[in-house]
């Protein structure tokens, strides 16, 4: 059957409150063929997500509609293996300590793009053989930095990595670390690497029909739009780390795709 996520406007409600109507929904679920695989909840935005294994979206809401009446303003169909990687689960995590049934994991996200500058002049002077193994060195570098701070690789896009991680400081703090590892490789290697970096913050279902489609846009055009060597992130990343590291803004840039500018920052990481 198709997956689907939900998005819900639930400001005013608690965790306890969320919890319970995901129960509700357990208990209706079985008369519609439908199986409510986890939930998310943001209790500061008052935004909550569910996911939902379910032959069509009407099913899935007339679980909501019988169990309490809450029914989803947004629904997107979505890959299981791409929800894992963005979000980092897809069923409820074990219970912890003396609340079994709260939740506290908010599904906001930070999403970020590394990008090899001017890969393909470096296929072109290096030949095939040494620019994949420059390649696979920046995949090693990157991916030792989001193994030490909590990230998850989501995909290669061939001369870069996207991933995903739940603490928009640790993506930040992230980045810096694979700024740091390059400037210490470069010192040590005749061929240097340099890389640009883009950030951006958001939840899994905003603006579009596809999972953090506006977040991954955002991230992905600020790295291109950066410049080598440098870590560009949006006012989403800004405001959530502010003063937990050096970022001068660089204004509002123009990027593709997008209608109007998007307000820029640089993190400075030496």
């Amino acid at each position: 059957m198709p997956i689907f996520l939900d998005r819900h406007n639930l400001r005013g409600l608690t965790a306890a409150d969320i919890a319970e109507a995901h129960r509700k929904d357990l208990e209706v679920q079985e008369r519609y063929g439908v199986r409510f695989l986890t939930y998310w909840f943001d209790e500061a935005r008052g935004t909550g997500f569910c996911l939902i294994d379910a032959p069509d979206i009407q099913a899935a809401m007339r679980v909501h509609d019988e169990a309490h009446g809450d029914l989803a303003k947004d629904v997107i169909e979505v890959d299981l293996s791409a929800v894992e990687a963005f979000l980092g689960r897809v069923s409820d995590p074990a219970p912890k300590g003396d609340s079994p049934h709260a939740m506290f994991d908010p599904a906001l996200r930070a999403i970020m793009f590394t990008d090899i500058v001017d890969s393909t002049g470096m296929t072109a002077r290096l030949g095939d053989l040494r620019a994949v193994e420059m390649t696979r060195a920046h995949d090693s570098l990157v991916r030792r930095s989001l193994n030490d701070k909590g990230g998850r690789e989501v995909k290669h896009t061939g001369d870069g990595i996207m991933a995903s991680f739940d603490d928009v400081v640790a993506a930040v703090d992230c980045a810096r670390s694979i700024q740091q590892a390059f400037d210490a490789f470069n010192l040590a290697s005749k061929e240097k690497l340099r890389v640009r970096i883009g950030l951006d913050a958001g939840e899994p279902v905003a603006d579009s029909n596809d999972l953090f489609g506006a977040t991954v846009q955002t991230a992905a055009r600020l790295c291109q739009a950066a410049e080598p060597d440098t870590i560009v992130v949006s006012g989403a990343v800004s405001a959530l780390v502010l003063n937990r590291f050096p970022l001068v803004s660089l204004g509002h840039k123009a990027l593709k795709g997008f209608v109007h500018p998007v307000a820029a920052f640089e993190v400075n990481w030496h």
